[in-house]
């Protein structure tokens, strides 16, 4: 399975603010709320300063769980571990450009092995770094906050850039966003460009999932 044309806008639900203890069944809740993807984001406590989940957990949930999934690669070697992550279930890995070192070989690489591909930008990375790469990807992630822990305040600055990548890859590559995004900030985002939506505290960090999901598809209209 790879990700939705671009166009459709999508809210891809971010696990680092569920409850890792219970994560098949906070996944299956916003399951039921219609979205098509979550947000699986992979830490290596190198790349940014945090540990979470790799392969073995991922193949674990995979089997309670029907959506795409969104696997967000904070770590330093990208490269070394596409297989294992593909194997485990992954429908689209994000690689962060600032430590790929072949990023279009990468690229090929993942869509040899029949998932999408995309690139992430930290919110000091140029947006010129992954010009030649981007029209290559299924989905550029622009982050909003630095990597690394949730419930972070959105960075407006960084945001903007979703306008340029925009320029960059047209209409039919995905721009995803990704920190301090909410029932607030999702339309300064969607403005900009943006079509993938990933929300953590904003959905997981709340008691009402189903409330939390409208409110941010109700300030999207």
């Amino acid at each position: 399975m790879r990700l939705p044309k671009a166009g459709t806008i999508e809210i891809a639900p971010s696990i680092l603010s569920a409850d890792f203890g219970m994560l098949a069944d906070e996944i299956s809740q916003v399951e039921a709320e219609g979205v098509k993807m979550v947000h699986l984001d992979v830490m290596d406590g190198h790349f940014v300063p945090n540990i979470t989940i790799g392969p073995p957990v991922i193949k674990k949930l995979r089997k309670h769980s029907k959506l795409i999934f969104d696997s967000h690669l904070m770590i330093s070697e990208p490269e070394k571990y596409a297989e294992a992550f593909v194997d485990a279930g992954v429908d689209n890995i994000t690689f962060h450009i600032e430590v790929a070192r072949n990023p279009q070989r990468l690229i090929d690489k993942l869509h040899k092995l029949g998932i999408s591909a995309s690139v992430c930008l930290n919110p000091e990375t140029p947006v010129e770094t992954i010009k030649n790469v981007s029209p290559l990807c299924d989905m550029v992630l622009v982050m909003t906050v630095h990597p690394g822990f949730g419930a972070q305040e959105f960075i407006q600055e960084a945001a903007k850039k979703v306008v340029d990548v925009r320029k960059i890859v047209g209409p039919n590559v995905r721009v995803e966003v990704d920190g301090g995004i909410d029932a607030t900030t999702t339309p300064i985002v969607v403005g900009y460009g943006a079509d993938t939506l990933v929300a953590g505290n904003a959905i997981f960090g709340q008691k009402d999932r189903r409330a939390a999901i409208k409110a941010i598809r109700q300030s999207i209209k």
